[in-house]
């Protein structure tokens, strides 16, 4: 779509989501702009669906979600600008707004609204991390020449800060003030703070337990559960969260002729000690057990739980609930220093590619070939959905197929022990991110495997399996889609 559309599509789409005044927050992952609004009831679904420039509206985890595709970029800078929204696209919420959705959509919002924001910086900054290892992992670079640890570092800068950035994300997600938030980030990873911790052990909490603790200093005489608090994820959440409730206290009691430093400052006093004493260490524990629950289930059947993940990868971005578990990802990989769960989804985007490519030289439809060289051309590069909604999901036979082979994708994965190392791009350019930090091992060298076998699977098995009988004459998504609804009746 030309560039002097969006601003049209962006009005298009605002007036029907019900209005700038019916949107709550709006953020956007690689295909969807992801409206929170006051009331769905507003939004006119089924003009959505059927305007040119939207490929569908999906109702999921309290989020309004209209898929764009590749231009989503430009058609969220379009809506931001046009609805006047700043800061994400968050704008203060209606009294009584709050509980209108269920504990699992809110939370699901939640998680998307705090992770969303970061991804793209994620995958470029793990990019350029796994290209250090790549090169360095090829003898191109020497690990310890000033290069080497210049890019490395640049790409490690996000996750090692990871609490000042999600600190600022989730600032937006509870009312509180952003350079407040990103303060009790820092504060956590602060050299003379982490320094106490080397200092003499006074003692050793929760002796015997898996929470067992050196404690080396005190706080006005309690005991400090001192954690490392770089590249984590769930402690600053927290923090900031409770960080959000004292800022309100303050706010409430402080007169305004000092509100401006002595909120600020007291909400620091408060919260980073409370952090430190408590918060943390519990957060801290909760990132642990999560990491380790995942770590059991890959350990209990690896290849059954890298099956179910690659299987079922798909049917979660169609409900658009993915961006729900990539979180966990983000969790597992800072906790362990890995990830081995989540990662078996890596076959899935080529799988889908394989599979609509053997779609494109096997049908004899020009409108099917006109969606499916440049939907398989995308998967390629990590971006499914136009291969979902213009291909597969309207033809079910290429669907299907690409679900098996991904399980089978994902199966390998599992009984290879594949590993991601790093928070990788998108599809092609994830591969470094299977790089060990050590070198190449099983963990890349598996992972090209996996792709590989789904790949040739779901191509062969397409040209078998696939019959252009069954098809739906396609143009595009959107009308793929509406044909598909009216060949169920619906």
């Amino acid at each position: 779509m030309p560039k002097k559309d969006y601003a049209a599509l962006a009005a298009f789409i605002l007036d029907h989501v019900g209005g700038k005044e019916n949107v709550v927050s709006l953020t956007h992952c690689v295909t969807r702009l992801r409206f929170r609004l006051k009331d769905e009831g507003k939004a006119d679904t089924q003009a959505l669906k059927e305007k040119d420039g939207v490929i569908d509206v999906i109702q999921k985890g309290g989020q309004y979600q209209v898929v764009i595709g590749n231009d989503v970029e430009d058609a969220y800078d379009a809506v931001m600008a046009l609805g006047g929204l700043a800061g994400g696209g968050e704008v203060p919420a209606d009294d009584g707004e709050a509980g209108k959705q269920s504990l699992f959509n809110s939370f699901i919002a939640m998680v998307s609204g705090i992770f969303t924001p970061l991804l793209g910086l994620m995958c470029g900054c793990g990019i350029l991390k796994g290209l250090s290892v790549f090169l360095g992992a090829l003898g191109l670079i020497s690990t310890t020449s000033g290069t080497y640890v210049i890019i490395n570092a640049i790409g490690d800068v996000i996750f090692y800060f990871f609490p000042v950035f999600v600190a600022y994300t989730a600032a937006e997600k509870f009312g509180m003030n952003r350079f407040t938030a990103m303060a009790i980030g820092a504060a956590l990873l602060h050299p003379n703070i982490s320094a106490l911790s080397s200092a003499e052990t006074l003692f050793t909490a929760f002796e015997g337990t898996i929470f067992s603790t050196n404690v080396t200093t005190t706080f006005l005489g309690i005991p400090v559960l001192l954690m490392s608090y770089s590249s984590t994820v769930v402690p600053a959440i927290l923090a900031v969260w409770v960080g959000s409730k004292v800022e309100k206290f303050f706010k409430k009691v402080t007169p305004t002729v000092i509100k401006m430093f002595f909120v600020p400052a007291m909400t620091l006093l408060v919260t980073v000690p409370l952090t430190l004493l408590a918060v943390g260490p519990v957060a801290t524990w909760i990132s642990d057990i999560i990491g380790n629950v995942f770590m059991a289930a890959h350990d209990f059947s690896p290849v059954l739980t890298g099956a179910l993940v690659g299987g079922l990868w798909q049917v979660l971005v169609m409900f658009g609930l993915h961006q729900g578990i990539v979180p966990i990802q983000i969790n597992n990989l800072m906790t362990n220093g890995f990830e081995n769960v989540i990662c078996c989804m890596q076959a899935v985007p080529f799988t889908t590619c394989a599979v609509v490519f053997a779609v494109y030289l096997k049908t004899r439809n020009k409108k099917t070939k006109q969606t499916a060289l440049p939907a398989a051309i995308s998967s390629f590069f990590g971006v499914s959905e136009p291969s979902i909604y213009g291909v597969t999901l309207p033809l079910k036979t290429p669907l299907f197929i690409t679900w098996g082979c991904s399980a089978v994708g994902g199966a390998i994965m599992g009984l290879l022990d594949v590993k991601l190392y790093t928070m990788g791009g998108m599809g092609l350019f994830a591969f470094p991110a299977y790089i060990s930090p050590n070198g190449f091992d099983m963990s890349f060298y598996g992972a090209l495997i996996a792709v590989g076998v789904s790949m040739v699977l779901g191509f062969v098995l397409t040209l078998i399996l696939f019959k252009d009988k069954e098809g739906v004459e396609v143009q595009d998504a959107k009308e793929s889609k509406a044909a598909v609804k009216k060949k169920l009746g619906r």
